[in-house]
């Protein structure tokens, strides 16, 4: 495993993240979920990511039952989680208010039995946030000890820029989509100037903003192609890009999964993949990814065989 330097105390974290949206599906047999984390922890996978509207807060409180029953669970990971989607409403919002966030923290808290969150993200962009407002609440949380450190997930360069307007602390993080099969952060900078539609900038250069302010970029879903619309590796939708991450995989000795993941981060900057399985076999093979190392060549022929064209 690979790790890199996170948030303001430089903690090392490694570049694969286990995602614990799909937690709930193990609700029946919690033995299984400690037997994912620690599958995870001893491949070197110390990070977690979460959400609170991830199943209306029962993934937070199933981690945190976990925590409760196996107490050396906790300190083993670097734990994320995520607030600002409110679906306690109809219809759901986003809110980036000072008195929610503060709640959500804290109700996130109690849900996963810790006195700590390691990083808290703004899960998806509220238009109407007030920037010092945010700023206020943050610096409550950190103040307190509840939250060590700050990102965002899904913004655009703006976006973060006018956010960090009123904030004492650095934004760490940007959580956005991102596979080989969904690269429009990597289509519009290739194709600069030309009269296409991959050269349509809707991201506003994410990649590069983060790069030049060394904000780590956590992709996730990073084996779908579409939004959810199913995994790429195996798929007939996509046979010239299984023909090539195949070919790869086997002369590395892994699998297609983990030249898939290698791909993403194989792009220069402060990157981490997060994987969203709760198959400790999958885990084994994801951890594998930051064994590959792709050549510039391998990169772009992967790029390719997805679908893509260079100008």
């Amino acid at each position: 495993m690979e790790y890199i330097d996170f948030g303001s105390n430089k903690t090392k974290v490694s570049k694969v993240v286990l995602g614990l949206m799909r937690i709930p599906e193990l609700r029946d047999d919690k033995s299984k979920i400690i037997e994912l984390l620690n599958t995870a922890h001893d491949l070197g996978i110390n990070f977690l990511d979460i959400a609170d509207c991830y199943t209306k807060g029962f993934a937070e409180t199933l981690l945190g039952d976990v925590f409760n029953t196996d107490k050396s669970l906790r300190d083993k990971f670097f734990l994320q989680t995520k607030c600002g989607i409110r679906k306690d409403a109809e219809p759901t919002i986003y809110d980036f208010s000072k008195d929610y966030i503060v709640k959500c923290a804290e109700d996130s808290l109690k849900r996963m039995n810790t006195d700590h969150i390691d990083c808290l993200l703004l899960h998806r962009p509220d238009v109407l946030m007030e920037p010092e407002e945010v700023g206020e609440a943050f610096n409550k949380l950190k103040a307190e000890g509840k939250v060590l450190n700050f990102g965002v997930s899904n913004m655009n360069p703006y976006q973060m820029q006018l956010l960090q307007s009123g904030l004492d602390c650095e934004i760490c993080a940007n959580q956005v989509q991102m596979s080989v099969c969904h690269t429009p952060m990597i289509d519009s900078g290739i194709n600069v100037n030309m009269a296409n539609d991959p050269a349509i900038m809707r991201d506003g250069g994410i990649l590069e903003y983060c790069r030049l302010h060394k904000i780590t970029v956590q992709a996730w879903s990073v084996m779908q192609y579409g939004f959810f619309k199913g995994v790429f590796v195996g798929s007939p939708l996509y046979l010239k890009l299984n023909e090539v991450l195949n070919r790869i995989a086997e002369e590395q000795n892994v699998t297609a999964t983990a030249v898939a993941i290698a791909w993403v981060l194989r792009y220069p900057g402060l990157m981490q993949a997060v994987i969203g399985t709760t198959k400790p076999h999958r885990v084994a093979e994801s951890a594998k990814a930051t064994d590959v190392k792709l050549s510039k060549h391998q990169w772009y022929e992967i790029y390719m065989a997805a679908g893509n064209s260079l100008p």
